[in-house]
């Protein structure tokens, strides 16, 4: 009955990348063949590598010119052209950030798959390695007790039996078949002595994805933690907070781009070898491998001969020609000659456990559990990995465009807060709506030189509520501050309604009922007054 056998087949963006423009150096079309031993090959590769830094310096220079433009363009504009210019600011802010956000739920479903599909491989090169280990310890296993044991005790028989030819010579017949036996086994499979060490590859592999999954893990988060800083630096408006966003930004930028780069020349080098992985291999494995037994692992097909099919077959007949011939001496000689029966039955112990260990080589080299390996390997790289390449591929591409848009909008909230800070140093200092202003106005030097002209000032105030206009002149008397302000409110002047801001307070002996004496003086009695009061 036919075993069904699972097959390869490449995936569609294996194909795609595969398809790619190779060049060299002198922008000479190059095979897409995967030859990672040639130059041209590997100079390809490189090129596809540099996109990242044209990338690199497209974003610099954009970024360049956009500085110098809002540096040489900038003027003060009104409140009405402002209103639009900050909220297309903050759009696009709230744009970056979600498109940052999205390009790390990308890279970290890159990551992931990406670190999976090098995990199945390892594990795979591990299996087939822990396959060959055990095809080799069992072949030497079996030559020792061949070579070793039966020599030993057939040389003893050559003494005991020294007398009979007729035993003689079945012993001659037995070392025959232990001379086929060793040839065979010595001769058996050129893949349990192999040049390549599968473990030593797959420990470098482990410790490559290792580091890679942690510098991408950290880019992650670096990306995040930007994104988080740069919505806190605009609701503080700190600049230095927004400095250090400045400068986390263009190194995540420059990760960015670089990281595009070597992952897109990872992801077509591989996609090579996806495309026809078993053409690699036979031509790497010629040397010491032969190319019947290498189409034999990695095809698997029924119609395929097993190449170790004969040496498997000879070794087995002759074990079991051997165990005949013990037998019958066991059963002919120890009656005539009983100190043979150690020796025999020594022979027949290492001839069951030569066939047992047999019986294992040949399920070991069977093609199924090697080619199943194989095939793991197969599919971890170029399914998982290639995809987890080409999503972190996009979320570089989509984190550097957003991070360089998110530089331009910190270099445009620089100059807003910059342009604010003017529009406070140019608001009058009297301008009770004005905190710096209002704070200006407690500075304790200028209360204390003030306070007696704002005393004098309110009692020229509290006469004037009384007095009617005596001349024309004195109408283009500007009306006190407090006038001022309860004429913005709507209301009429009123001493009682009159606050406290912008007069001094009155003596402790001022009382209402003084109010009469000091309307009933005359100008020389009020100056006479303040005199004395300032005395």
């Amino acid at each position: 009955m036919a075993i069904a056998r699972l097959d390869y087949v490449a995936p569609w963006w294996t194909y795609w990348l595969h398809n790619f423009p190779h060049f060299n150096f002198l922008f000479q079309s190059v095979d897409s063949s995967f030859k990672p031993e040639e130059a041209n090959y590997q100079q390809s590769l490189i090129l596809l590598a540099c996109v990242g830094a044209f990338g690199l310096g497209l974003s610099l220079l954009v970024l360049s010119v956009y500085l110098v433009c809002l540096c040489c363009c900038h003027r003060d504009l009104d409140e009405d052209t402002k209103r639009p210019d900050t909220c297309c600011v903050t759009w696009v802010s709230v744009i970056t950030g979600l498109i940052i956000c999205s390009a790390v739920g990308v890279g970290f479903y890159g990551n992931s798959e990406t670190n999976d599909g090098v995990y199945q491989l390892t594990y795979s090169l591990y299996n087939a390695n822990h396959t060959l280990g055990g095809i080799n310890s069992l072949v030497a296993g079996s030559r020792g007790n061949v070579e070793g044991g039966l020599k030993q005790h057939m040389e003893r028989l050559d003494e005991i039996f020294a007398a009979r030819a007729d035993y003689l010579q079945a012993l001659r017949f037995i070392q025959l078949m232990v001379n086929n036996v060793i040839r065979e086994l010595t001769a058996l499979p050129d893949i349990t002595t192999t040049k390549v060490d599968l473990a030593d590859i797959a420990n470098q592999t482990a410790f490559l994805e290792y580091y890679r999954w942690l510098s991408y893990l950290l880019l992650l988060i670096l990306d995040l933690v930007i994104c988080l800083a740069m919505c806190l630096g605009m609701a503080k408006q700190s600049q230095c907070l927004l400095i250090t966003i400045i400068g986390f930004a263009i190194l995540s930028v420059i990760l960015s781009w670089a990281s595009l780069g070597t992952g897109t020349a990872t992801a077509v080098g591989t996609s090579d070898f996806c495309v026809s992985p078993d053409k690699f291999i036979v031509n790497q494995t010629r040397d010491f491998l032969s190319a019947d037994v290498a189409h034999y692992y990695l095809f698997c097909s029924p119609n395929l001969p097993n190449p170790f099919q004969q040496s498997l077959t000879i070794c087995q007949r002759s074990l079991t020609t051997m165990q005949i011939q013990i037998q019958g001496l066991l059963q002919l000689s120890v009656p005539i000659f009983p100190t043979a029966e150690r020796d025999l039955l020594g022979i027949q112990r290492l001839l069951n456990s030569t066939e047992f260990s047999l019986h294992q080589l040949t399920v070991l080299l069977d093609c199924r559990g090697l080619h199943k390996d194989y095939l793991d390997a197969l599919m971890g790289v170029c399914y998982d990995g290639v995809e987890g390449l080409l999503y972190l591929s996009l979320f570089s591409l989509l984190a550097a465009c957003a991070l360089s848009a998110m530089l331009c909008v910190i270099f445009r909230v620089w100059t807003l807060m910059g342009s604010r800070e003017k529009e406070y140093d140019d608001i009058d200092e009297e301008d009770p709506f004005n905190p710096q202003g209002r704070r200006l106005s407690y500075n304790p030097r200028r209360s204390n030189t003030h306070s007696f002209c704002s005393y004098i000032s309110s009692l020229g105030s509290q006469v004037s509520l009384h007095q009617p206009p005596q001349s024309a002149s004195t109408s283009t008397i500007p009306p006190p501050e407090y006038m001022n302000q309860s004429m913005l409110f709507g209301g009429t002047p009123r001493y009682e309604n009159v606050p406290l801001i912008g007069r001094g307070s009155p003596p402790p002996s001022y009382s209402p009922s003084m109010r009469t004496t000091y309307l009933s003086m005359t100008d020389a009695q009020i100056r006479h007054f303040g005199t004395d009061f300032q005395v």
